[in-house]
């Protein structure tokens, strides 16, 4: 199944760890065949590696970017994935953490990642003390 990708103006992305820049016309893309893809907003770069939740996103953004190195990101995603869970007492955060697990070691990467943008949201409104 193709997946069509709308892009904005100047909006970048990375198929397969090239990175793509549109011009300044909105374009479509259809990509035809299985690639690792992440549109801009979902690429953080190692200086935004700021909290935990972060450290655990980054090293699955790695993982899905960069498969051949995969051991090396693993092993840092159970470290910051472990003292995450170990920080958390909410049960439906908890249930996330482990959706995330299973979505990586299935090698699903992008919807792991999808799902860590979640765990960033919810550390950020305990940080801000909404919660």
């Amino acid at each position: 199944m193709a997946l069509k990708l709308s892009l904005k103006p100047e909006e970048k992305l990375v198929i397969n760890g090239a990175v793509i820049a549109n011009g300044d016309k909105r374009t479509t893309l259809v990509v035809q065949n299985k690639a690792s893809i992440l549109r801009e907003k979902d690429i953080m770069q190692e200086q935004e590696v700021t909290t935990p939740a972060r450290h655990v996103y980054f090293p699955i953004m790695l993982m899905y970017m960069d498969e051949k190195n995969y051991s090396q990101y693993y092993d840092a995603f159970v470290l910051r994935m472990t003292e995450f869970m170990g920080a958390i007492g909410a049960p439906e955060v908890l249930n996330m953490c482990v959706q995330i697990s299973q979505d990586v070691m299935a090698r699903n990467y992008y919807k792991a990642l999808m799902n860590c943008k979640k765990l960033i949201a919810y550390e950020a409104e305990v940080m801000n003390g909404s919660q």
